[in-house]
């Protein structure tokens, strides 16, 4: 599996890299958003995940991963940055990131958070699921709102298919935080608030909203 780092600070970068090398990773890096959008545009099929700084030289952090969200570019994405506030960690998913660590960091979280994101199956049996005007496929790994793809992130991929395959149970914030962030409930803080959102922004309409939040308990697909 190939990563690419996006990283300013080349001494960092070069941590990474052969942090991730020693754990069998391939890694390459590049110290400016410009020269990530080129590498990322002509051959993001070859990377598995991106690390990405967001205070970079050229093209921000958030700036290319938007434009990788809007190219329908879903590699995954980590944030890894020195911008701790709450609004900095909302921005980051909002722009479309998976993840989001904040430096300094623990060379062995960063390597447990990466294998958590990748631990996918590589040929994952096809599926159709269905919820009003809602078509998931989980081979392609697409959804259709009334016949149009609503190009979701990874993540909002994995939470809508996880309301959609316990249609008509109240899940809470810890059972979906344990089935698709593999993570404690107190390291994700609002994760579960911030994708929900996002994602109701993609399959809401005027007529219907698809999430319904029960206060106190969690989040259900709404008859």
């Amino acid at each position: 599996m190939k990563i690419l780092i996006v990283e300013d600070q080349e001494n960092i970068a070069k941590l990474i890299k052969d942090g991730l090398e020693s754990e069998g990773f391939v890694a390459e890096y590049v110290l400016d958003g410009q020269a990530a959008q080129e590498k990322i545009d002509f051959n993001h099929d070859d990377y598995s995940l991106i690390l990405c700084d967001i205070m970079l030289p050229k093209k921000s952090g958030l700036e290319l991963c938007i434009s990788c969200r809007e190219n329908n570019i879903n590699t995954p994405i980590i944030m890894l940055t020195a911008k701790d506030s709450h609004d900095d960690i909302i921005d980051g998913f909002n722009a479309g990131a998976d993840d989001y660590l904040v430096k300094p960091f623990l060379l062995e979280v960063l390597i447990a958070r990466i294998r958590a994101i990748l631990r996918r199956p590589t040929t994952p049996d096809t599926e159709i699921l269905n919820f009003k005007n809602i078509q998931l496929d989980t081979g392609k790994k697409n959804v259709l709102i009334d016949e149009k793809d609503a190009k979701l992130t990874i993540k909002e991929f994995a939470l809508l298919e996880y309301l959609m395959r316990n249609p008509k149970q109240i899940v809470n914030r810890e059972q979906i935080i344990s089935n698709i962030w593999d993570i404690s409930a107190e390291s994700a803080s609002n994760i579960v608030d911030v994708h929900i959102t996002n994602l109701r922004k993609k399959i809401d309409d005027d007529k219907n909203q698809i999430i319904e939040t029960v206060r106190g308990l969690g989040y259900r697909l709404k008859n």
